[in-house]
């Protein structure tokens, strides 16, 4: 994509640092940022997952100006967000909106352009989007996954170096969901830069170059999925307990965290060779499996409440990954 600002903008897509935000509630003050560092170069497509209540819509609020830190900074292409919203150099696509009625499809995108500087072409936000041959049709009409693609098409009128996608996919059907990713990539690959969070791991997964893990409002790991899953273990053997507690099973060799999930153990380890082993040694081999960790292992060994659950999770700090693996 190529932009004409008229200005030389510096500085990374994104910069957070030492960022805080408090909120008060029931008399108690929640910490939802607790002082997070991060930085999005451009170009890069960045997945930011957590539990509900990590952080992950605060941050999104503070990267468009919407909220501002209590303390630390948020920078966007070099610039405080509300001016580089203003600029037209950052577009959003949030989970709430409801179908303008009696707009069409071209309409509403045409409108949006209009109000930047700089807007991509209707034609083209419209074909980026997969949403052409629906220009002419009243947007109260469209599907759910169709309104999600008008949405994007909003998102990218005004021509965009920044997209942030808040839940782009949620409750879309697998069909829809495929449709939009294809859009998301289209974008992607004119090298813009695009953020976004979302519940479906196997979406960060296949499409985010770098995972941004958020736990309590800090960030719990930082990487590719590839990178991510070898922090948390790399391996996973899972066994029937028999009555046998997880814990005693944390320190047989290769495992770096133990949990109980469905009623059977599943040991993190990176080295499932040794670790089978030891268990055959003990006698511990009812419904032996191996298998690979999954993201889902890893995010949910990352964001672990605590001993409740016999879990032992291992702490992967956000700076564990060498950011030359993150690519």
């Amino acid at each position: 994509m190529t932009r004409t600002t008229g200005t030389t903008m510096t500085g990374p897509a994104v910069e957070f640092t030492a960022a805080v935000k408090t909120f008060g509630r029931a008399g108690r003050t929640v910490r939802a940022l607790d002082g997070i560092d991060l930085t999005v170069a451009r170009g890069e497509t960045v997945a930011l997952l957590g539990r509900n209540g990590a952080g992950k819509s605060t941050a999104i609020s503070l990267l468009l100006g919407l909220d501002e830190p209590d303390s630390g900074t948020v920078r966007l292409l070099g610039r405080a967000p509300g001016r580089a919203v203003r600029a037209g150099l950052v577009g959003a696509m949030l989970q709430d909106g409801r179908p303008i009625p009696r707009v069409t499809v071209g309409e509403l995108v045409r409108f949006v352009a209009a109000l930047h500087p700089r807007p991509l072409p209707v034609t083209e936000a419209l074909a980026l989007a997969g949403m052409t041959e629906y220009a002419g049709r009243r947007v109260d009409k469209l599907s759910g996954g169709q309104m999600q693609r008008v949405r994007f098409a909003v998102a990218l009128a005004g021509n965009p170096e920044l997209i942030v996608l808040d839940e782009p996919t949620a409750a879309l059907d697998v069909e829809a969901r495929h449709a939009l990713w294809g859009s998301i990539r289209s974008f992607a690959e004119r090298g813009a830069t695009v953020l976004f969070s979302t519940h479906h791991l196997e979406e960060a997964d296949g499409n985010a170059g770098r995972i941004v893990v958020l736990d309590g409002g800090r960030i719990a790991a930082d990487g590719s999925g590839e990178v991510i899953k070898r922090a948390a273990g790399g391996g996973v053997v899972s066994i029937d307990p028999a009555g046998r507690p997880a814990a005693e099973l944390e320190s047989l060799p290769g495992v770096v965290g133990a949990e109980v999930r469905g009623g059977r153990v599943l040991l993190r380890t990176h080295d499932s060779d040794a670790t089978v082993v030891a268990l055959a040694r003990i006698g511990a081999v009812r419904g032996l499996q191996v298998g690979r960790a999954t993201l889902e292992d890893a995010f949910l060994s990352l964001t672990a409440p605590g001993p409740a659950t016999a879990a032992a999770s291992p702490a992967v700090p956000a700076r564990a990954v060498p950011r030359k693996e993150a690519a």
